[in-house]
């Protein structure tokens, strides 16, 4: 079993910053790429960043510039500065082990007021 444990959302004002992490645990064996999700009511689930286990980044175009995402091993982190009212979202770490198995963490909400 994988499990996905998140922490660091919260309420923030805009321009504000947040900083959220994940770390796996579990039989976590063959654990590829890591990454952040996000769905607002009303949304379907968007990628937000992703970290492969070679380091490549990737962002959606809508955070770069703004998010960064790092990450050790079995952790990573999502640092967001200049956050907008339009980030406001549940926040959702992902895991994909052996290249096609997709894990998930339960999820956290970021809001961020104008």
């Amino acid at each position: 079993q994988v499990r996905l444990v998140e922490s660091g959302g919260g309420l923030v004002q805009a321009g504000g910053s947040l900083t959220l992490s994940c770390a796996a645990s579990g039989r976590i064996f063959g654990l590829n790429a890591m990454g952040w999700y996000r769905q607002a009511p009303g949304d379907q689930r968007e990628l937000v960043a992703h970290i492969t286990s070679g380091g490549t980044t990737s962002y959606a175009d809508s955070v770069k510039g703004r998010f960064t995402i790092s990450r050790a091993n079995t952790k990573n982190t999502l640092q967001m500065n200049n956050l907008k009212p339009e980030d406001t979202a549940v926040y959702y770490c992902n895991a994909v082990l052996n290249q096609f198995n997709h894990y998930w963490g339960q999820g956290t909400q970021v809001t961020v007021s104008s």
